[in-house]
């Protein structure tokens, strides 16, 4: 009867052993802040989201290497958008369900945000986009509101596509331009729609107007109708794969003449697809650049060096942001209960981005310049910076 007590006592000891292990390891993740990362991880737009993750991942190392926030570590959840609309709206609702992230931050794509975003709104979770310029993202349209937990990082197409068409008229001084854009996407859709009520308005005119859909492959055609109007500039608010293409077959049909777009441009594959010599005498408008020195951009481009033996691209830059961004405002509320996250970053002013001193507007859209790039033998070489 003895030697049986004592196997119960032993095995009781043992249970409470094992009890205090298992909290132990429960526990891990209450000191820990879950922050989802939602990016163009695969698919036709990888390049930005790859980009855009390595930025962000870089800030949540040197947060947590700082000791963290609230005095816990972050705890990064990813997961692949796909740079699909319905695949961003599962992964946001992985991350918010399943995980129980706490925010999320992300996305390059317009209609990836938009599409998420609507998720963020339904769950009550503050969502801080990287690169998605698209209106829509913060603003529904249906109801004429802007979106309570749904913020971005980055300028948007009504500023982008005004610069734009301000510097194809005063810097490249093309009175006449002809457009072409991807009818499949919401991003060029209307940064196209800026930038001609812009140019317009101003004195320009508009002499071809044609449409694409991604992932076409001839655009010969549609080129040649556009050079039998003689246009002084093409504009192309479209996807860097596209746009390489596009510009290559313009060359080859001896179409000499600026061509200018806007940030999704920035990828190195724009250059693997286009050539060197055929992307001369092109720009585009973007959100960073590197010779755009200021002390926190100069800290940034040597850390990511550091990290991925490459220099970043706008992308890294945004996410990068985003990232630090979103951390500010957890701070600020010295909270991670989603309301108070919100209203702190609602009230973001006079933030340090890598680009500079921004502010978040009343529609949660940030408040930062507009960097014109020249691409010069497959370089990207920095023209100015248009502040707003």
């Amino acid at each position: 009867m003895l030697k049986r007590s004592k196997i119960i006592t032993s095995f009781a000891i043992a249970s409470v052993l094992v009890a205090s292990l298992v909290a132990g390891c429960g526990s891990k993740g209450d000191k820990d802040i879950k922050i989802g990362m939602v990016y163009e991880l695969t698919g036709n737009t990888a390049s930005y989201g790859t980009s855009a993750a390595n930025g962000a991942k870089l800030a949540f190392k040197e947060i947590n290497a700082s000791g963290g926030v609230l005095g816990k570590q972050i705890q990064i959840v990813s997961a692949d958008n796909k740079g699909e609309p319905s695949e961003s709206a599962n992964a946001m609702s992985k991350v918010i369900s399943q995980d129980k992230v706490v925010a999320v931050t992300g996305f390059t794509v317009s209609s990836c945000g938009i599409a998420a975003s609507a998720v963020a709104e339904a769950n009550k979770i503050p969502f801080v986009a990287a690169a998605t310029v698209n209106p829509k993202v913060t603003f529904d349209e249906r109801t004429g509101k802007v979106k309570d937990y749904t913020f971005r990082a980055c300028f948007i197409d009504s500023f982008q596509g005004t610069v734009g068409a301000n510097f194809a008229l005063n810097g490249l001084k093309a009175g006449k331009t002809a457009i072409m854009t991807d009818s499949s996407s919401d991003y060029s859709k209307g940064l196209t729609e800026i930038f001609r009520s812009t140019y317009v308005k101003a004195g320009g005119k508009i002499v071809a107007e044609e449409s694409y859909l991604q992932k076409d492959q001839d655009y010969k055609p549609i080129l040649t109708k556009i050079k039998a109007q003689n246009p002084e500039l093409l504009y192309i608010p479209g996807y860097y794969e596209d746009v390489g293409k596009i510009i290559k077959q313009a060359r080859e049909l001896g179409m000499s003449i600026p061509v200018l777009g806007a940030d999704a441009w920035d990828s190195p594959v724009l250059v693997e697809m286009g050539g060197a010599q055929p992307l001369n005498n092109t720009y585009f408008t973007n959100f960073y650049s590197i010779e755009d020195k200021n002390p926190v951009s100069n800290a940034f481009v040597e850390a990511y060096k550091k990290e991925y033996g490459q220099t970043p691209d706008s992308m890294a830059a945004m996410g990068y942001d985003a990232a630090k961004l979103l951390v500010d405002a957890i701070k600020r509320a010295d909270s991670t209960d989603a309301k108070k996250i919100k209203e702190a970053l609602t009230a973001t002013k006079n933030f340090i981005s890598v680009s500079g001193e921004m502010s978040l507007n009343d529609r949660h859209d940030a408040v930062r310049g507009v960097v014109i790039i020249e691409l010069k033998d497959g370089k990207q070489v920095y023209k100015e910076t248009v502040k707003p």
